[in-house]
């Protein structure tokens, strides 16, 4: 199987070096060379033109620096996910297919809300099956709450692992 390389996502940073979006290399080789960003990490390898050759970047920074309200975080499932470090918060297994689980059931008034959804495998999903963790006999591995933090980009967790030159750009 083949990559299409100019699909290849790109990590686009403010000028602050703050992370704002990921892109793919096609969209950031357009910028770098309309002179709107600079490559900061060369993601190893080239584009051959006709005419030139282009470095694929990984990570870009902007020039201008782009001044972005700071929304409320929803409660919706990447965010959810995202909060839990993409950990069943039952059987503490890191892993990207996850499911959402209501702690109290919503057929017994549990609300659609932070501090009552959480992530769960889908086998620790299936055991609890309606019930409270105490009848289940489970024990949830951190309490639920609103995330902290007014930091708002996540990556993917599809990137996570792939792309190890975007971890210093990150927070933490």
């Amino acid at each position: 199987m083949s990559v299409n390389v100019i699909s290849l996502p790109v990590l686009v940073l403010n000028q602050s070096y703050e992370p704002l979006n990921v892109c793919r290399v096609r969209r950031a080789i357009v910028l770098i060379q309309h002179g709107k960003a600079e490559m900061l990490e060369n993601g190893s390898g080239f584009i051959h033109a006709a005419s030139e050759d282009f470095p694929l970047p990984s990570v870009i920074r902007l020039a201008r620096l782009i001044k972005r309200p700071r929304p409320q975080r929803k409660l919706t499932r990447l965010e959810i996910f995202h909060r839990d470090h993409y950990t069943c918060q039952y059987c503490g297994k890191q892993t990207g297919q996850l499911t959402l689980d209501h702690v109290i059931p919503r057929y017994r008034n549990g609300e659609h809300a932070w501090e009552n959804v959480v992530s769960a495998c889908i086998s620790c999903n299936r055991r609890k099956a309606g019930k409270t963790p105490e009848e289940a006999g489970m024990k949830l591995t951190h309490k639920p709450a609103p995330p902290r933090g007014d930091a708002y980009f996540y990556i993917p967790h599809r990137y996570r692992q792939s792309q190890s030159q975007w971890q210093k750009y990150l927070p933490q």
